[in-house]
């Protein structure tokens, strides 16, 4: 089972604790702070337990002629990608702003630092975590120094390689031991297809030590709810308030309905996830006095006769007797009393019986 961590001040990852559960507003707020905070207050009510965005610093996270480059798409904000971007992205008051609202509303609030210097803003913020994208997973230098600030960590895998992960978690385990990893397929939308949960499950077996999750671009909730079903920490959904808006993010996004459905379906997850252990519950009684069968006699059979398999047959029987399970033991025993066809076989109809505990 995967270590624990504290994710975020009184709230645990891992093991038995429950799925943290990321609503990624990302920029699908429109560049609109009324709008942001709305979406906050939609993933608090949702339950959801976080709500977290994407900053950049874009000098930094762009070089000079990505800015410049013409960006003619549909879901575009400006002339150049650099325009784009800066309609998009809010400035650091804005963010403290956002930030003191969800703190209001009760909801955790941190954001993927899309290069280092929006990651010193965002450790400067006071964040509870760092969430590392899938674009930043294979930049070490950017990883070590991020590891190095001390507070937890969660790291999409997106367009990543195994090999690049033992990678990624030999530079980060040393330096930080509070972090997860996100199986994660950086497509918007995600087809089926290409979403592979079994890589959770090699997550699971080549890093045993540290809590494994699921971050999803599919649309629906179905294969992130089957992701916590096979173990998935933390899970982590893009939403959106309405789907038809601009941007490449809103389609693959959940509406308010969804992820209040995919927060309820979880919690049932892991509620029916229970106990290892396979035994009579409590529940089941009702239905095992009902319809439970018993071993019944199949002819009449005299006082002292030594039971044969053929004398045997299994019906749901009035009174109750020997369960199913036991008519292999009941074969060579001797009866003290006659018992007649289609009756009960009951512990005092057969000498010396000895009652096998159940484990």
């Amino acid at each position: 089972m995967s270590r624990e961590f504290e994710l975020c001040p009184g709230r645990r990852v891992g093991g038995e604790q429950p799925c943290f559960i990321i609503a990624e507003i990302g920029q699908n707020h429109q560049g609109d702070l009324a709008i942001a905070k709305r979406m906050i207050r939609m993933a608090k009510d949702c339950g959801a337990d976080c709500a977290k965005f994407q900053k950049s610093e874009l000098e930094y996270k762009f070089n000079k002629k990505a800015l410049e480059r013409p960006y003619t798409s549909k879901h575009s904000w400006g002339k150049t990608y650099g325009e784009h971007k800066r309609h998009l992205e809010f400035s650091h008051d804005q963010y403290r702003e956002l930030k003191k609202y969800a703190e209001e509303i009760g909801i955790f609030f941190t954001a993927s630092g899309m290069d280092e210097m929006a990651v010193e803003f965002l450790h400067e913020l006071d964040v509870p975590f760092f969430k590392v994208g899938s674009g930043d997973t294979n930049n070490f230098p950017y990883l070590e120094k991020t590891a190095k600030k001390g507070r937890p960590m969660v790291i999409s895998s997106g367009m990543q390689s195994m090999n690049t992960m033992h990678q990624v978690y030999q530079i980060v385990k040393p330096i930080n031991p509070n972090f997860c990893f996100l199986q994660c397929t950086s497509a918007y939308p995600l087809q089926p297809e290409d979403v592979n949960l079994r890589v959770i499950s090699a997550y699971q077996s080549a890093f045993p030590d540290i809590p494994i999750g699921y971050s999803g671009h599919e649309t629906g909730i179905a294969i992130s709810v089957a992701a916590v079903a096979m173990g998935a920490k933390v899970v982590e959904r893009h939403v959106t308030l309405d789907k038809t808006w601009k941007g490449s993010d809103h389609q693959a996004s959940l509406e308010p309905n969804e992820l209040a459905e995919l927060v309820k379906a979880i919690r049932t997850v892991e509620k029916a996830m229970g106990s290892p252990i396979k035994q009579l519950l409590p529940c089941e009684m009702a239905c095992n006095e009902k319809l439970g069968k018993s071993v019944v006699a199949k002819v009449t059979i005299p006082e002292g006769a030594v039971l044969t398999l053929d004398m045997l047959t299994v019906k749901v029987g009035e009174p109750k007797g020997f369960p199913p399970e036991a008519i292999f033991d009941l074969v060579g025993q001797k009866v003290k009393k006659n018992i007649e066809e289609d009756e009960t076989i009951t512990e005092q109809a057969v000498e010396n019986h000895v009652k096998k505990v159940k484990c």
